[in-house]
């Protein structure tokens, strides 16, 4: 029945070692798999396809590389096309025990959110079990997280296993979302355009030898950049397109005046410079009057950003509530 299903979507590169396992320990509840090859150079696709006898269990092949973001892309589309209620992002590396997708599942199922995520940060005895190049990695771009997707109560920004609602999923602009490893990230930033409700289940990994294809350091050099600018589009849609409050004034208000401050402070001391006057105390105070200003209407505009959370989910919101199949 449409909209009252549970698809899977798992993306395959270099996995050959551990897919098999990971489609196999599925539960028998899940209604639909769709296995995306983004050109793994180990054939995962083929060796799923020449391996797995389960009616549910499709593959999708990419002739090039699109990165994970692009195999969820896909896996994506695929599964709105066959009206699916609700998608699972599992990896196909086998770091997480299938058999937690209840708990990620329950805050849609019961409708009390659009969208799921693990949290590894909740059990201490589990977070040691991460290799410390991981466990720096995640803690050095959390607070960048935070403020790029507005999403303060994310505490595992990077965790890939995640389920989101159809109807959330479908006011998503796939254009926007990173093909590359920052898929996480730019999924939780348009989240918070969207005013969607997001929440963390706790949830240990499991790490075995495998070596992840993500580098931290390539990440901790990478990922500021596109946070900055993820920033800016959110704030931009958030407050300046879709929507107008006290945020909008105070973002606008307080750029102009920390700007204005700034400029002619610089303006004022470059003249002195080349004239050799020392500024009086009236033109220092003069300056620094509107950037004081425009640094406490910034930061009031940073609170109001974090307290400003969705009261329902998008499902809820638009008479879309999800129905169990029993």
């Amino acid at each position: 029945m449409p909209h009252k299903t549970i698809a899977v979507v798992i993306p395959c590169y270099r996995v050959a070692r551990s897919i098999l396992d990971v489609v196999r320990t599925l539960p028998v509840w899940v209604d639909a798999v769709y296995c995306v090859d983004d050109a793994c150079p180990e054939k995962s696709g083929q060796l799923i396809c020449a391996e797995i006898r389960d009616p549910r269990v499709r593959v999708l092949f990419h002739e090039r590389n699109q990165g994970v973001g692009g195999a969820m892309i896909t896996g994506f589309k695929a599964a709105l096309a066959a009206g699916h209620g609700i998608i699972v992002k599992v990896d196909g590396d086998g770091q997480v025990d299938p058999g937690l997708l209840p708990r990620l599942l329950h805050p849609i199922v019961s409708g009390t959110a659009d969208f799921s995520k693990g949290n590894r940060f909740y059990d201490l005895q589990a977070l040691r079990q991460m290799p410390l190049a991981r466990r720096i990695g995640n803690f050095g771009l959390t607070l960048l997280t935070k403020v790029a997707s507005g999403h303060w109560h994310i505490s595992d920004p990077t965790n890939g296993f995640v389920a989101i609602h159809h109807a959330a999923l479908r006011m998503l602009n796939f254009e926007k979302l990173s093909r590359s490893y920052f898929f996480e990230t730019s999924l939780l930033i348009q989240l918070n355009i969207i005013r969607a409700v997001v929440t963390e289940v706790p949830m240990p990994a499991r790490y075995g030898s495998e070596r992840s294809s993500l580098s931290v350091w390539r990440t901790l050099i990478g990922f500021p950049p596109k946070l900055v600018a993820g920033l800016l589009r959110r704030l931009m849609w958030r407050y300046f397109i879709y929507d107008t409050n006290a945020v909008t004034v105070l973002l606008f208000v307080g750029s102009l005046s920390l700007a204005g401050g700034a400029a002619f402070g610089f303006y004022r001391w470059h003249e002195g410079v080349i004239a050799g006057q020392v500024q009086t105390t009236g033109t220092v105070a003069l300056a620094l009057l509107p950037v004081i200003v425009g640094i406490q209407m910034l930061l009031q505009a940073w609170l109001l950003d974090i307290v400003n959370m969705p009261a329902a989910p998008l499902a809820s919101r638009i008479h879309d509530t999800w129905e169990s199949n029993g």
